[in-house]
């Protein structure tokens, strides 16, 4: 009887331990969603508040294959005076998510894949300040005679998460650009332009059109998309989530 005892109480704690982990990665997905939606309309003030507190240990943040930012001030600053720009469209629409959460409930991890458009306007006087093959034809000016750019971009997204205060919270960001390309061109025949406009570092497309760069990286990236190309084949930039016990199992995104 009392082995029978046992046995019960330990499925019950099982069936425990699997419901909160169940919890915990409706809970990682629903902050990584709040953080798009957040970005897709400029509210990157409120992006602050879902990364883990200031002096965690080992946070760090990557966007672009040039570099990765390793100081809390400097993630900050990604987030900070964003403008939100008239006629300006950004629609990233994450989907396909991978979660695991750790058996010790101290961390997760996931990743997301993303496909969007970023469009807007710039004033001529900002156009030379990108590539020209970055924007629309001349003839679809709009009014003020203000370039159109307008493009599809698909990217991936890798992030660990750590419980902080009993909430999880974005302790390590990866965006990995797969390809981009103008509405009025195909991201084949774009792919080789794409290269060397993602090699600009550009950070976003600020009031009036005027391109906006990112700060010197803390740190050269070790990890780095694999942008797609017309004479490479594809491969996964970094390994999906797999179950784990502890965080020093696995390598951090």
């Amino acid at each position: 009887m009392a082995a029978t005892l046992a046995d019960l109480e330990a499925r019950v704690v099982a069936a425990e331990h699997l419901a909160q982990r169940a919890y915990d990665r409706g809970a990682v997905e629903n902050v990584f969603s709040r953080y798009m939606h957040l970005h897709n309309h400029f509210e990157d003030e409120q992006i602050k508040s879902l990364w883990v507190k200031r002096g965690t240990d080992g946070v760090h943040a990557q966007y672009t294959n040039n570099g990765v930012y390793t100081d809390y001030d400097s993630i900050m600053a990604y987030h900070t005076g964003r403008p939100k720009p008239k006629g300006k469209l950004i629609l990233h629409y994450t989907t396909t998510p991978s979660i695991e959460v750790a058996e010790d409930g101290k961390t997760a991890r996931g990743f997301w894949v993303m496909a969007g458009v970023e469009s807007g306007t710039t004033l001529p006087e900002h156009v030379g300040k990108m590539p020209e093959f970055l924007y629309e034809p001349g003839t679809m000016n709009v009014e003020g005679g203000r370039r159109v750019w307008a493009h599809w971009v698909w990217c991936q997204y890798a992030v660990d998460f750590l419980r902080q205060d009993g909430e999880w919270k974005v302790w390590h960001f990866r965006c990995l650009e797969v390809a981009r390309a103008p509405y009025s061109e195909n991201w084949i025949t774009f792919a080789g332009k794409n290269q060397v406009a993602f090699d600009k570092d550009l950070a976003y497309f600020g009031d009036d059109g005027r391109p906006v760069f990112m700060p010197t990286p803390d740190e050269k990236a070790s990890k780095k998309a694999d942008i797609f190309g017309l004479n490479r084949a594809r491969r996964l930039d970094i390994q999906l989530p797999a179950p784990y016990k502890t965080f020093q199992d696995v390598e951090e995104y």
